[in-house]
């Protein structure tokens, strides 16, 4: 008997061990790592192999331990692939606070699908699997690799994500020392081991114990990585340079080659377009519209079709194209009729991270088109049917550029918009009725961003109009509408015309309370400002500004006015001013609000948070009407 109970507590002291060393438990991590995180990065091992200028690999192993709910996003797998990055032997194992394996999914288990971007036609595929959790701490092992056809990719050292902390990481990298490779590192100061084996470098990063990052909302990509680029490249049968900015330049130069020629019958055309024009400017202008008149966006992304544009002549016939082939065809335009234009590669969206000129590497997913002029440059966004001549917007302005010229690539920067580029100016008419409804008369004056959403929405169905007024204008919701675009030589107006059985907040006997406007002038509440460590980024610069009159009906006075407010900080003004006009019987509210910069340093957080706080508190004041 003692025997057996002998046996008995070496096995249980057995497990107890195991379970202390496994990889799976939480035992062993240190409490400066489990602290505020979500999710903890407890091991990462990553092998990157460059084999051949257009031949390398990557290998991955992760154990990732999801804390709780809010980092359940973490429990998935997804990589894609196409012909250039082929995914190989990926496998996801699932384990339990206890370190007991639950669930486990190879790659066949997995789903695999094509189509997965906004292309019309891809040869992409995704394969994903997602694995969610009832209860938690859940940890999830990640093993896989990549064989890579062509070398202008190379994958990054992703250090941290937000709410995520770092117990071990290690990224070795080895290439051949004629081609070696490129580094540079971004929000962290992190140096690699660097070795020989053979012909070959190697570099070696790694992390231990790094506390989680905590996520700031508003922020852009202030989370630790290595950026890696090759020098030299082969891409699809295309050898290319990537040590400077001017050689990458010079390859995707090469593959537009010869493609922004038309035949003579069509540089005929377009010359008779811009016949009675009386200098460049004015024929670009000509030209643009006609590309955004007659032209649709459609991305096709098939091989090298991500560098490689559709030839001028077939976008030209065809009516269609992507940003390469539309941005393309509008320079052989210009082209025909005697102007220069370059295509601009860039990389896009709102406040989306720039090309480095220190550290050329292809981050790039767009394409623009660049007109010098004698005394200024044009800039074209050719994929839109509703932007404005030579007005880039948010998606691309304030960054850098790679300019296709003759000699190769040239960085170059897109104009940075100011507050009086995006202006969003309202006039409202409200008839007030002594029952408290009320038809209003509104009309909208914009620019810039803001035109550019206004002009979608008047294509949009009633319904989708209805929701853009309630959920993105902040009106009331009205009884009934209409809104339409007016002609206005002050500018770009749209009108909406609204009905309401109830125009009042709420009544107290013979009195009715009324907000100072029939939408709210502001309605989104920063994050807040205690130990901001990241800059905030508003989408764009902006001048908001507003006007509305009640009318007021028969019998009804002005019982009280709202108190008018100034408030300001370095990046931002906001005035309000309220007064009755006696002889038209109405009561006036206006307001102005300019922001003067999107980006909000750490440093200036505070005070801007304030101010758009206090015009939040300040748009709860109400007029109050009394009816005799």
């Amino acid at each position: 008997m003692k025997k057996c109970l002998s046996v008995l507590t070496a096995i249980c002291a057995a497990w107890t061990l195991q379970a202390q060393i496994s990889p799976y438990a939480l035992l062993s991590i240190p409490e400066t790592v489990k602290k505020d995180a979500d999710i903890i990065k407890r091991l990462e091992e990553i092998t990157f192999e460059v084999t051949d200028i257009d031949r390398s690999s990557l290998s991955v192993h992760q154990v990732i331990t999801v804390m709780n709910e809010k980092g359940k996003r973490a429990l998935h797998f997804a990589e894609f692939s196409d012909k250039f990055r082929i995914l190989d032997a990926a496998e996801v194992k699932v384990f339990d606070a206890s370190g007991k394996q639950i669930n486990r999914y190879k790659q066949k288990d997995m789903i695999t699908r094509g189509g997965f971007g906004d292309a019309l036609v891809d040869d992409n595929m995704i394969t994903y699997v997602e694995f969610p959790s009832a209860t938690y701490p859940v940890t999830f092992e990640v093993n896989y690799n990549i064989r890579y056809k062509g070398n202008l990719f190379y994958p990054s050292f992703d250090i941290q994500d937000p709410d995520e902390s770092v117990e071990s990481s290690v990224f070795t990298a080895k290439v051949p020392k004629d081609l070696d490779l490129r580094y540079k590192e971004k929000n962290i100061t992190l140096q690699p081991e660097i070795g020989e084996l053979g012909n070959y470098k190697t570099y070696r990063w790694s992390v231990k114990n790094l506390p989680a990052l905590k996520h700031e909302a508003g922020s852009v990509n202030p989370y630790p990585y290595v950026m890696l680029a090759p020098t030299r490249f082969k891409y699809d049968a295309f050898e290319g340079d990537l040590s400077t900015w001017k050689g990458f330049g010079a390859w995707c130069g090469s593959l537009w080659k010869g493609l922004d020629k038309f035949p003579a019958d069509r540089v005929a055309f377009f010359n008779d377009l811009v016949k009675d024009a009386p200098n460049n400017y004015e024929k670009t202008r000509i030209l643009y519209s006609y590309l955004q008149k007659n032209f649709r966006y459609v991305s096709i992304q098939l091989g090298i079709g991500g560098f490689r544009p559709f030839s001028a002549d077939f976008t030209e016939k065809k009516k269609y194209g992507d940003c390469k082939a539309l941005s393309n065809c509008m320079k052989a335009m210009l082209s025909a009729v005697g102007i220069k234009s370059y295509s601009a590669i860039i990389n896009a969206g709102n406040n989306a991270m720039a090309m480095d000129p220190d550290f050329p590497a292809q981050i790039s997913n767009h394409v623009i088109l660049c007109v010098p002029m004698q005394k200024d440059t044009v800039w074209l966004e050719c994929t839109s049917t509703i932007a404005d001549f030579n007005v880039l917007g948010a998606f691309t302005e304030n960054r850098n550029a790679l300019l296709l010229t003759e000699e190769g690539g040239v960085l170059v920067s897109t104009p940075e918009s100011k507050c009086a580029d995006n202006v969003f100016k309202v006039h409202t008419v409200i008839d007030l009725q002594t029952d408290g409804s009320g038809s209003t008369h509104t009309n909208f004056t914009t620019t810039g961003e803001f035109k550019q959403t206004m002009k979608y929405y008047l294509d949009e169905k009633i319904d989708d109009q209805k929701e853009f007024i309630v959920n993105y204008l902040n009106f009331k919701q009205p009884d009934e509408f209409t809104f339409k675009q007016i002609e206005n030589p002050a500018g770009f107006t749209t009108n909406l015309e609204m009905s309401y059985e109830k125009v009042h907040e709420f009544n107290a006997g013979n009195k009715l309370f009324i907000s100072p406007r029939i939408y709210r002038f502001w309605s989104k509440t920063l994050p807040k400002s205690e130990d901001r460590k990241q800059d905030y980024y508003f989408s764009y610069p902006f001048e908001r500004i507003d006007t509305t009159v009640f009318k007021l009906p028969a019998g009804a006075s002005v019982e009280a006015l709202p108190k008018p407010k100034e408030l300001s900080c370095d990046l931002a003004t906001y005035t309000t001013k309220y007064w009755y006009n006696e002889t038209e019987k109405a009561v006036y509210s206006s307001a102005v609000l300019v922001l003067k910069k999107a980006k909000v340093p750490a440093t200036s957080y505070a005070a801007i948070k304030k101010l758009f706080d206090d015009i939040l508190m300040d748009d709860t004041q109400r007029i109050v009407i009394k009816k005799e």
